[in-house]
């Protein structure tokens, strides 16, 4: 009988031992997945809202369709453990600040919901319902203080009011009081050029000049040293600033001593930006991202659900393939997936330093 009770107790023990194994085989470790900073939650109030004002087609292409499920599934199909959810383009402001500031706490209060629900998938940045600056303060301290939102997501202008606008002076300093993460998402531009948008969709070009044209307002008025508890997040492998400022820093002089600018505290400012990878870039955007900021600030970014979820699992295995061939890239592969992310978010400080060799 004793003999019989061993053999049932190693039994068991296979079992356990084989479950353990098939989880961690159907569950990758934790080095190998990555974090998504750059995904969009789409809801039916947001898109009612839309349809009511005719403004479905704003940004000049459709929004896509979005539910967690999907979004789930694609994650764990491309090996992603978390995503930042954030409200996509356009900013759903018509003209009347109680329907956007209503339509703008629904969409917070379905992702704090989405993230209670799938804990560990999803994290999210509340939306706010600029130009309205008083309303943006209001759920702004509702979103952070009481949602416990992961950060805030801000468009680079919000009909017309643009980064580094003097009326955001009162949300940045709400936000900076927060050590608030913020994620910049571009927005069609104001003013915007229909003869040329017709023909080229503002995700083709304009959103990067919008992105860059942003951020550049923000440095130029010292908005990141002057609130320097705030970390923001540009996307699209950094727009254009990695050709803005090598052309900014080689300028500003003469621009300053003809008195059309001030000093820009280069330092002070660009130590506060992150950069995002959406876009599939190639080895050499990343390089030249890094000529503008440290590999601790980079971040991988997916742009769901904008692209079919094939082709962000390509776009996803493409970048683990470009960084494993490149010998000065691949040592930073882990930083760019998720540790970084994670040292942004969940202020793990180890997770994002460098290797050493």
């Amino acid at each position: 009988m004793y003999r019989i009770f061993l053999i049932m107790l190693s039994d068991i023990k296979n079992l356990l031992v084989t479950g353990v194994m098939s989880a961690a085989l159907a569950w990758p470790a934790k080095a190998q997945l990555a974090m998504d900073v750059h995904a969009h939650i789409i809801v039916p109030e947001y898109i009612g809202l839309l349809k009511e004002h005719n403004a479905e087609l704003e940004e000049t292409f459709p929004l896509p369709q979005w539910n967690v499920e999907q979004h789930i599934a694609f994650m764990d199909s491309a090996g992603i453990r978390t995503a930042v959810l954030t409200l996509p383009a356009p900013q759903p402001y018509y003209g009347n600040a109680e329907e956007s500031a209503a339509c703008i706490r629904r969409v917070n209060e379905i992702a704090a919901e989405v993230r209670r629900q799938y804990p560990g998938r999803f994290k999210f940045c509340a939306a706010l319902p600029l130009p309205d600056v008083d309303a943006a303060v209001h759920e702004a301290v509702y979103a952070l203080d009481t949602l416990g939102a992961d950060g805030i997501k801000l468009a680079t202008n919000s009909r017309g009011q643009y980064l580094g606008d003097e009326a955001l002076e009162p949300l940045m300093k709400v936000l900076d009081e927060r050590n608030a993460v913020i994620i910049i998402h571009p927005h069609r531009p104001t003013p915007c050029s229909e003869s040329i948008v017709s023909a080229t969709p503002l995700a083709m070009y304009e959103y990067p000049a919008e992105t860059t044209r942003a951020v550049v307002n923000m440095l130029a008025k010292k908005v990141l040293v002057r609130y320097p508890d705030v970390k923001v997040v540009i996307p699209h492998c950094g727009s254009f600033m990695p050709l803005a400022v090598p052309r900014m820093k080689s300028i500003l002089p003469a621009m300053v001593n003809q008195g059309y600018m001030k000093q820009i505290d280069w330092e002070g400012n660009m130590s506060r930006l992150y950069y995002d990878l959406a876009g599939n870039p190639t080895a050499d955007v990343i390089r030249s991202m890094l000529t503008i900021t440290s590999p601790g600030h980079i971040l991988y970014g997916s742009d769901y659900p904008y692209l079919p979820a094939t082709v962000l699992n390509a776009n996803l295995k493409k970048l683990k393939e470009t960084l494993a061939a490149d010998k000065e890239l691949s040592k930073y592969t882990d930083m760019f997936l998720w540790k970084n992310a994670e040292t942004l978010f969940n202020g793990n400080e180890d997770a994002g330093c460098i290797p050493t060799e």
